[in-house]
């Protein structure tokens, strides 16, 4: 009980400075998560490879993350709070310098595995610090308010991409992200201290690799249909294989006394709506974000920095939602907000299903505006609500749950959104012509609107009007 009680004699500006530690490096490292979606036609020239292989610079990223939250859970209760989360940092800071130094392909995404890895033990821990260190009626507004680095900052990523890259090219993302991630380093060195209680945990191999298993090969699996056809061994052996070893792994998590990571918590009604919704929003989400540079780009023929402008204003949108999401969350709970950020979400899905090439771009970026301001009022109360329904031993273990959930949905969107576009558009082009590739991104929204659709009526039916908050 040692942590509780460092915790409980806490400063106001301990806590204060412990939290500024949290925001600036979860600016740092979620920006990475989106900032390549605006780089992707760029790494796809530089190392000659397609589309479909090179949107895996996002997809793959989110990909590792997810496969690494698992283990997250175990480290945050058997580590002490500083030096995990340095070694986070550290771990994120050598995976920027990979890629800077990338030769091909292979290298870089061996960067966006580390980088992901240092990301996924940042985020669960960064998370769980401020569920514990803050009381029960201050926790929605914190966590909206981090919600700025975690949710405005892949969104305002692309923007600053797109700048970026048309003045110093691709690479200098990682420049950037690098110095702040220094600068992280340094200010966590100096006021990080130990604010999570350890526990006696003994780490179970197995469940670890059969967590990788599960949760890689899922993905991996949906990720290829696109490319390869379900009945491939490219995409239907991992799905496969994936499915087999998940329903495995999560009956020893059950059966174990001490579990590497506990899903019984998924029994909760609250928690288990929460993970469901937040996986939903994730797949659209990434999905979304994705496709947005690519109809800017390849699809409309503007360039990068025009990519960034259009998806500014919803970043900015964005930003004053959040931390007003996690105030209204404190008082009102999450009925009103799930269900006005679900409809929001859904609007702009079927807006971007009607866009033509004749459409000026104004009308995707009032589109994108929408789309964000419903992701600014879903992302932190989802978490905040769902893990504050399960009892405060089981905090690492429901957000590193859910966010490996969600992670691993978003890089889910990611493949099967472009596989969608690119399937439909070339099976079109005979029918479409020039106008094929905006009509495989129509497709690509309406399933998107059909994930929105489905949030909304999880909001409507699974909801009570005066949940727990």
């Amino acid at each position: 009980m040692e942590s509780k009680t460092r915790t409980q004699q806490l400063t106001n500006s301990r806590r204060t400075m412990i939290f500024i530690c949290l925001i600036v490096s979860g600016i740092a490292s979620s920006t990475l998560s989106t900032a390549m979606t605006t780089a992707l036609p760029n790494v796809v020239e530089y190392f000659g490879v397609s589309t479909s292989i090179g949107q895996w610079v996002t997809s793959g990223y989110s990909l590792a993350m997810g496969m690494v939250m698992p283990l997250t859970a175990f480290l945050i209760t058997r580590f002490p709070t500083r030096k995990l989360y340095l070694a986070g940092i550290a771990g994120f800071i050598l995976g920027l310098i990979l890629s800077i130094f990338a030769g091909n392909f292979g290298m870089m995404m061996a960067g966006r595995v580390l980088q992901a890895c240092g990301n996924g033990i940042l985020m669960s821990a960064a998370q769980v610090v401020i569920l514990t260190v803050y009381p029960f009626e201050k926790r929605g507004t914190m966590m909206g308010t981090y919600g700025l680095a975690t949710t405005v900052a892949p969104i305002v990523a692309p923007t600053i991409a797109g700048l970026l890259i048309d003045a110093f090219g691709w690479k200098s993302i990682f420049y950037v992200v690098l110095i702040i991630m220094a600068v992280s380093f340094i200010l966590s060195f100096m006021v990080f201290e130990n604010v999570l209680e350890i526990q006696d945990k003994k780490f179970d191999v197995l469940s670890f690799v059969e967590s990788i298993i599960a949760f890689g090969g899922i993905t991996l699996g949906i990720g290829n249909i696109s490319s390869f056809g379900i009945i491939s061994i490219e995409a239907g052996l991992p799905l496969l294989a994936g499915a087999v070893v998940c329903a495995a792994f999560m009956y020893r998590q059950c059966s174990l006394e001490k579990p590497f990571l506990d899903v019984k918590i998924l029994k909760n009604r609250n928690y288990a709506v929460s993970v469901i919704s937040s996986m939903v929003l994730y797949l659209v989400m990434m999905g979304s974000s994705v496709m947005m540079p690519l109809y800017v780009q390849d699809v409309m023929g503007r360039s990068a920095v025009i990519s960034g402008l259009v998806t500014l204003p919803g970043s900015l949108a964005t930003a004053v939602v959040s931390p007003f999401a996690g105030r209204i969350f404190d008082k009102m709970g999450i009925k009103k907000l799930f269900l006005a950020g679900s409809a929001a979400l859904l609007v702009s899905n079927i807006g971007m299903f009607f866009l033509t090439m004749s459409t000026p771009l104004w009308v995707a970026a009032v589109f994108n505006v929408i789309r964000n301001i419903s992701i600014g009022s879903l992302m932190m109360p989802l978490l905040t609500w769902g893990t504050q329904s399960v009892g405060s031993q089981k905090v690492a273990d429901a957000s590193s749950l859910l966010t490996s959930l969600r992670t691993i949905a978003g890089s889910i969107g990611s493949a099967v959104f472009v596989g969608i576009m690119t399937v439909v558009s070339e099976k079109s082009a005979e029918i479409y012509g020039s106008r094929a590739m905006i009509h495989g991104m129509n497709v690509s929204f309406f399933w998107m609107a059909a994930g929105a659709l489905i949030l909304l009526l999880i909001s409507i039916f699974a909801v009570k009007n005066r949940a727990s908050r």
